[in-house]
């Protein structure tokens, strides 16, 4: 098994998201090393760039890199922000995080304002886990009070302040843009880029936002070395990364696995299909991540590149394992139900085209679908993709052009007999959505 966790290393106890155990797991070593040896935050960046840490949240950009390009010189505020406003469907990682191990996020979070010269940083909390907004809070207030947060942290006249900050549930705002504008007290909706955040971020002022996951890296990075932690993944895919794997599988949850590792590992530590069916397709990076059909999926190793190249991504690292049973007509409904529930109406090929998508998959499922709809399906996705302010578009579409491409002779049959071709008996029981009449 190529599984060697760091993030999620030694957090099977009680009560391990205290100070006092994260400490005795060699906690805030990198941090007190940076400043009695002030290492210059150049050196920091480099090590950054050596591990070839891309970003955890979904894009994949390398972190180092994005730390470059916050100007050390600028002489007014600099700000951080953490993304953990987890909403991605099978994505559940970062609260595992926040709730095990969030003194490994406030350690990375203050090596970075080192480094980059910020003096204030925010961690965006999903809405809807509000217990694990309160446990970051009591994670904050311990680091305060061991002089590791603050005022003059260690002594040294490096100085930084952290803030959790709530937000509401809204997907959206997982949009780094959206995400400021919500901590600002604005309606979370993405601003127009340029400017990029890295010169005109929260409130005016140049920001780095990064993921949780990608934060909690940092300071493993630090104590092992960039070329350690990289030699745990493969070439320009480095360490290690948490996936969460959820579906038809005997043992859903996270695992923190190398880069690099095949498919069928993963799914062997997950305990293999439930009820010894058939694997039919997986998701492998969240909802917005084109769909993968078994004998493609089975092939391929868990890293930006190979996922690439097998036509999907590995965005955030989200899993999700269907079988034999699932119709994939019905799993692309409320797929696309999600993206129309969520847009944020600022853009109009979004805000008509991610409704208009749903309500083509909603009739086609509910045996109402016309000879043509699998044309305009991929007629609107061509006018969708690449004409929003944001990705939501991006990701509403490419489920649909995934689920089309491998498995396309369901909806045909699906349009032809008005049925679906999963056998209703067989079909997994989950929950149903009703919704507004088809178009």
């Amino acid at each position: 098994m190529s599984s060697h966790p760091l993030i999620l290393a030694g957090v099977d106890g009680d009560r391990t998201w205290r100070l006092q155990d994260y400490v005795a797991r060699g906690g805030y070593s990198a941090l007190k090393k940076i400043i009695a040896e002030k290492i210059p935050g150049e050196t920091i960046i480099a090590e950054l760039k050596a591990s070839v840490l891309r970003g955890r949240g979904g894009a994949g950009f390398p972190t180092g890199l994005k730390w470059s390009f916050m100007p050390r010189s600028f002489p007014g505020d600099k700000y951080l922000a953490c993304n953990s406003d987890e909403g991605e469907p099978g994505t559940f990682k970062d609260r595992d995080i926040l709730r095990y191990n969030p003194h490994s996020v406030i350690e990375g979070m203050t090596i970075a304002a080192y480094a980059m010269g910020a003096a204030r940083g925010y961690n965006y909390i999903h809405g809807e886990v509000f217990e694990l907004y309160e446990r970051f809070e009591e994670a904050l207030a311990e680091a305060r009070e061991a002089g590791l947060l603050g005022q003059n942290i260690l002594g040294s006249d490096f100085s930084f302040e952290l803030f959790a900050h709530h937000g509401y549930g809204a997907y959206i705002c997982g949009e780094e843009t959206a995400l400021l504008e919500s901590i600002e007290g604005k309606k979370g909706q993405p601003r127009f880029k340029p400017p990029f955040p890295a010169s005109y971020g929260l409130y005016g002022k140049p920001t780095t936002i990064n993921n949780t996951e990608t934060f909690a890296s940092v300071p493993f990075i630090m104590n092992m070395g960039g070329e350690a932690f990289l030699g745990l993944g493969k070439p320009n895919n480095g360490g290690t990364k948490l996936f969460s794997i959820s579906g038809h599988v005997n043992k859903p949850g996270n695992y923190e696995i190398e880069l690099g590792t095949p498919f069928p590992e993963l799914l062997e530590m997950a305990g293999g299909m439930r009820g010894g069916r058939k694997l039919k397709g997986v998701i492998p990076g969240g909802s917005s991540s084109p769909v993968l059909p078994a004998d493609i999926i089975m092939d391929c190793t868990l890293d930006f590149d190979s996922l690439s190249k097998a036509g999907s991504m590995l965005g955030s690292g989200a899993v999700i394992v269907m079988d034999e049973t699932v119709c994939m007509v019905k799993a692309l409904e409320r797929l696309s139900y999600f993206y129309f529930e969520e847009s944020c109406g600022q853009c109009t090929p979004c805000r008509e085209g991610t409704g208009w998508l749903y309500r083509i998959v909603h009739r086609i499922e509910n045996g109402l679908g016309r000879p043509d709809d699998l044309d305009l399906l991929r007629s609107l996705t061509g006018n969708i993709m690449g004409r929003t302010i944001c990705a939501l578009g991006d990701a509403a579409s490419m489920p649909v052009l995934g689920f089309m491409k491998h498995f396309g002779s369901e909806f045909e049959y699906h349009i032809e007999h008005r049925k679906c071709l999963v056998p209703p008996e067989v079909q997994y029981e989950g929950s149903k959505i009703y919704v507004s009449p088809s178009c």
